[in-house]
C-alpha cells in the first residue's frame, strides 16, 4: 500500500533542496555585489588624483568619504593641476548617483575639465564647454561642480560654479564669508549655458574651502546650516594645517547625518602678495 503525503506538506528532502537553492542564490548575489564594490573602488582609485599641486604660499589638501548606503563609492570628485601658463586649476564636484556608472562618468567629467582648461583660461568658459561635452555624451546624468583658477603672478583666485554649493573662506584677521557669485545650472542639463565668474585677491593668511553637498546636507539638515558649520570650523581653526582642517570639515558630514558621499578641498594661502 502506497502512502501519499497530504497536500501542502513538503518532505525534509524538499526543504533541504529549497534551502540549498536559496543559499546558492544568496551567495551568487553577494559575490556579484562584492565584485561591483571592488570595481567601483578600483575606478575611483584610478580616477582621483594621487596628489594636488602646491606652490610657495599656497597648499591644497582634499579628502573623500564614501556613501553610507549602496556601493561605498559615488560620483564626488576633486582635482588639481597646473595649466600651461603657470597658474593652478582646482575642481570639485558631484555626479548624480552612487554606483559604478557614477564613478565612471565622474572620471570622464574630471578629464574633460582638464582638457578644456588647457585652452580656456576663464573658469566660466571651462564650465560652459564641459557642460556641452557632458550633454554630447548623452549619459542622462548631471553633475554639480566648482572650478577655480589661481594666478600666482597676481594672487587672484577666479571661481565659477555649476549648481554647486558656494565656497567658504576665512582669513587670519577674523573675516569670513561665502562666495556670493550667481552661479549657473548643473552640468549636463541645458546646452549653451554661461557661468558667471567671481574674482578674489588672496592676501595675508587664510583658507578657502570647497565642499560637496554630502558634507553640508543631511536628511533633516539644511544646506544653509551645514555651510554655517563649515564657516564656523574655518573661523575657529584658520591657523591649522590644511590636512587637519580638511579632516575636521569631513566631520561636519557626521553632524548632518549624511548618506551621500562627501568630498572637501582646502586651499591655504599664507602672505601672498600682501
Amino acid at each position: 500500500m502506497i502512502r501519499r503525503r497530504p497536500a501542502g506538506r513538503r518532505s525534509a528532502d524538499d526543504l533541504l533542496t529549497e534551502l540549498g537553492r536559496l543559499t546558492a542564490s544568496a551567495l551568487e548575489q553577494a559575490e556579484l555585489q562584492q565584485a561591483r564594490v571592488e570595481l567601483a573602488e578600483a575606478l575611483q582609485r584610478v580616477l582621483l588624483p594621487s596628489a594636488l599641486p602646491q606652490l610657495p604660499g599656497l597648499r591644497a589638501v582634499a579628502r573623500y568619504a564614501p556613501a553610507r548606503h549602496g556601493l561605498s563609492v559615488g560620483g564626488d570628485w576633486y582635482d588639481g593641476f597646473r595649466l600651461p601658463d603657470g597658474s593652478l586649476a582646482f575642481s570639485l564636484g558631484d555626479v548624480q548617483g552612487h554606483d559604478v556608472e557614477a564613478a565612471a562618468i565622474m572620471g570622464q567629467v574630471r578629464v574633460g575639465l582638464r582638457a578644456v582648461a588647457t585652452t580656456a583660461a576663464d573658469p566660466g568658459e571651462v564650465l560652459g564647454r564641459a557642460n556641452d561635452l557632458l550633454i554630447s555624451m548623452d549619459s542622462r546624468r548631471f553633475a554639480t561642480c566648482s572650478f577655480l583658477r589661481y594666478d600666482p603672478d597676481t594672487g587672484e583666485l577666479s571661481h565659477a560654479r555649476a549648481g554647486h554649493v558656494p565656497p567658504v573662506w576665512a582669513d587670519g584677521e577674523g573675516h569670513w564669508g561665502q562666495c556670493d557669485d550667481e552661479g549657473g545650472p548643473p552640468l549636463g542639463v541645458l546646452p549653451n549655458q554661461r557661468y558667471p565668474v567671481s574674482h578674489h585677491k588672496l592676501s595675508g593668511s587664510g583658507v578657502v574651502a570647497l565642499v560637496t553637498d554630502g558634507v553640508v546636507e543631511g536628511p533633516e539638515f539644511p544646506i544653509e546650516a551645514g555651510l554655517e558649520r563649515v564657516a564656523a570650523v574655518l573661523r575657529e581653526r584658520v591657523a591649522d594645517e590644511p590636512d587637519a582642517l580638511a579632516a575636521e570639515l569631513l566631520e561636519v558630514a557626521d553632524l548632518t547625518g549624511h548618506t551621500d558621499d562627501a568630498a572637501v578641498l582646502v586651499l591655504r594661502h599664507d602672505d601672498l602678495h600682501g
